[in-house]
């Protein structure tokens, strides 16, 4: 089972992942940010992985560091989880529609991080989340799961349905790029040997 559980303690937030990539789409959330708590649900249903986040943070200035250290730390438990990365796809796409939104991500594991994020909210804020933030956690996933990550949000008129759309198809592209390919018969999917 590719499994891992990351803990990251700064004294702005304290930060547990456990990570299965081999689940069956079970979330369990508690980071003091519910709207994130509901796009990580999105990341491990569609993802169909197992994932549980709970954290602690200075939510009292904003929820800045708890989202960005949320993502670096979901960034560490992915890499640690896949390993070798022998086997897998190595790249995944997928286009998501809700209603009026639509937004297309592509994932490629190849070790590098690397993040493109075309996504214009119609509004800065959806409830008490500041839609900034989307982008934090992006960036610090990409970061420490060395990847690379191009975010799309095609149309959209409502904020709340174009953040949901990306972490949907976020979880989709990352279950195509983590599964098993057959033909690959083990190896690394890299002309390098490695990624």
């Amino acid at each position: 089972m590719r499994q891992a559980e990351i803990t990251r303690d700064t004294l702005e937030t304290q930060v547990s992942v456990k990570i299965n990539l081999d689940g069956s789409g079970v979330g369990r959330f508690d980071t003091g940010v519910p709207f994130l708590d509901h796009m990580l649900d999105q990341i491990a249903r569609h993802g169909a992985i197992d994932l549980e986040v709970t954290a602690k943070g200075d939510l009292h200035i904003d929820a800045h560091h708890t989202v960005e250290d949320i993502g670096i730390t979901l960034g560490q438990a992915l890499a640690k989880a896949l390993g070798d990365k022998k086997g897998l796809r190595r790249y995944g796409h997928a286009y998501v529609p809700l209603d009026e939104a639509l937004s297309r991500v592509v994932v490629d594991l190849s070790g590098r991080p690397g993040l493109e994020f075309h996504v214009a909210f119609t509004r800065a804020w959806i409830g008490q989340f500041d839609v900034d933030l989307v982008g934090e956690f992006f960036q610090g996933l990409v970061n420490h799961a060395l990847v690379t990550i191009h975010v799309d949000n095609l149309r959209g008129t409502n904020a709340h349905h174009q953040a949901e759309t990306v972490f949907k198809a976020f979880g989709r592209a990352l279950r195509m790029a983590v599964e098993a390919d057959p033909r690959a018969a083990g190896a690394i999917p890299s002309t390098k040997g490695a990624l």
